[in-house]
């Protein structure tokens, strides 16, 4: 297991990958829960030597069958003068392919369609999603093939990866290590994450991390915080 882990984080540090905009984002696990419904909330802050960048996107979303749930962001970004507004909006929709804990692993996919606000800017996104859990340890990976088109935007292909390994000491407390590779970017830092279950299936959903990039040259340090509620 370890093993194919290590292989899996030296085959991303060596692609040839691509992401002009913020690398660190929530790490996708492939699990759909039946007739799934969540409001979910991101807050993102980046400081980077050049810039201070500040993001919020909000978003509801249900599932569809058992293995594909649909949901819909709108994605907010402060500007230059300090002000917060629309940023772009976004549709998402996860598929769990494999029946969870039947095989070796659970594998997933994600798609996701983003339009810039006022701007003739689109995004494609598909990713590919793996969760191996072995005792109270889960390790979650994440590829990503990105294309971006538009008048207002250079035609082009991306590419991200991410890896969360999490230690499920309590469901409300699961300290957990982050790894995200984009172009000229790789960043590592700790993240903390939990879940508090209801009645039903009603339960709430956290993530905190704090994301730094390696190289150390330059400061370029991410704060990520996730909020879901599921019902």
């Amino acid at each position: 297991m370890w093993r194919f882990a290590f292989a899996m984080l030296l085959m991303a540090a060596s692609l040839s990958i691509r992401a002009d905009g913020t690398v660190v984002d929530k790490v996708y696990h492939p699990i759909v829960l039946p007739n799934e419904h969540r409001v979910e909330w991101r807050f993102m802050s980046r400081q980077t030597e050049e810039k201070n960048i500040l993001a919020q996107r909000i978003g509801y979303g249900q599932s569809l069958s058992e293995t594909v749930t649909v949901e819909f962001y709108l994605l907010g970004e402060r500007d230059r003068d300090d002000n917060f507004g629309i940023e772009a909006y976004e549709l998402e929709s996860r598929w769990m392919i494999t029946e969870q804990g039947r095989y070796w692993a659970d594998w997933g996919m994600v798609f996701e369609l983003e339009k810039r606000h006022g701007l003739d800017a689109w995004e494609a996104s598909a990713g590919l999603l793996m969760e191996k859990e072995f005792g109270r340890n889960s390790l979650t990976l994440n590829w990503f093939s990105i294309y971006e088109w538009g008048n207002d935007i250079q035609d082009e292909w991306e590419g991200e990866f991410r890896m969360q390994y999490r230690f499920r000491w309590k469901p409300q407390v699961q300290p957990s290590l982050e790894l995200f590779v984009g172009e000229d970017f790789v960043g590592i830092g700790p993240a903390l994450m939990g879940i508090q279950r209801f009645e039903a299936q009603k339960q709430l959903k956290w993530e905190l991390g704090f994301i730094s990039e390696l190289s150390g040259v330059t400061k370029d340090h991410t704060l990520r915080f996730v909020l879901e509620y599921e019902f």
